[in-house]
């Protein structure tokens, strides 16, 4: 399994020189000359070189070719895969297969933007594996709601600061309400996804990033209105609200005592701000399959 980690700044070493930077190179050969700051399974945040004191840019892991660091050592995200003869794939049994005409199987994959209807689970493809075969799909519906209801002097960490996994944060708000005698009325954000049935929560931040580049089909430095389009037409055809595109949506991501991570769906960043979670904002349920 491919490690990630967390790149430390100079400072930090106190050996990289102060002009030093990262290249980084997308797979439609736009190149990037950035200070990398974070890398995580999903995205790479950065500043650009140019503007160390500027914003925080993020970028999916898929829209990158490779990164080419300070010391010269280069990391590669995409790779080619030779050619291989087809072969006879056995069906899983908790996804659908379609038969062709010789007798050979193959699982239904799927695309971004689509309604996604099973095993009683329906809601709109936010994101996706590799293979197409499994990922994420996103609530038809959402609500103003606050991420929790304590204000000073009751201010209190949850320890929900998981950036990759919301099923984390959710475990941990449960501990928590547990070990502190509440109920989920604490919580309406996780409670309002927690009753939608077995398996559907509120996402982390990194997750709720990846669903709004995926919303613009796939990155945020072109306007894709034919993507957001394809996304919102499916969320209506199905019942649904359109997402918001002027509004922050809480993630599950915990900053601290008194603020969470949110993210939007527009084009500008910045993409990430924290808000207090006594606050109302927009809410949507997630599910992975």
């Amino acid at each position: 399994m491919k490690k990630y980690m967390l790149l430390l700044t100079a400072a930090v070493f106190g050996v990289l020189s102060a002009t030093a930077q990262e290249l980084i190179v997308k797979t439609d050969s736009t190149k990037i000359e950035a200070k990398v700051i974070e890398i995580t399974p999903e995205n790479v945040r950065y500043k650009r070189f140019s503007n160390p004191d500027g914003p925080t840019y993020v970028l999916p892991v898929a829209d990158i070719h490779y990164i080419r660091y300070a010391n010269g050592e280069m990391e590669y995200y995409t790779r080619s895969i030779p050619a291989t003869p087809l072969v006879p794939a056995t069906p899983v049994a908790s996804e659908p297969a379609v038969q062709i005409p010789d007798d050979r199987y193959v699982l239904k994959t799927y695309e971004i933007g689509e309604l996604y209807d099973r095993n009683g689970v329906k809601g709109v493809v936010c994101l996706l594996t590799e293979d197409k075969q499994h990922g994420l799909v996103i609530s038809l519906d959402e609500l103003y709601l606050p991420w929790s209801e304590f204000r000073k002097p009751d201010l209190c960490v949850v320890g929900a600061d998981d950036r990759t996994d919301g099923t984390v944060n959710m475990e941990k708000v449960a501990q928590y309400i547990e070990a502190n005698d509440l109920t989920w009325n604490s919580f309406p954000a996780f409670k309002w996804c927690r009753e939608k049935g077995e398996g559907w929560y509120l996402p982390a931040i990194d997750e709720l990033l990846t669903i709004g580049h995926n919303y613009n089909g796939g990155t945020r430095i072109r306007n894709d209105r034919q993507a957001r389009n394809k996304f919102n037409d499916a969320l209506k055809g199905a019942g649904g609200e359109r997402m918001d595109r002027m509004v922050y949506y809480f993630s599950s991501t915990e900053m601290d005592e008194k603020n969470a991570y949110t993210s939007h769906m527009s084009m500008e960043p910045p993409y990430v701000v924290e808000i207090p979670k006594y606050n109302r904002f927009l809410v949507r349920a997630v599910h992975k399959f």
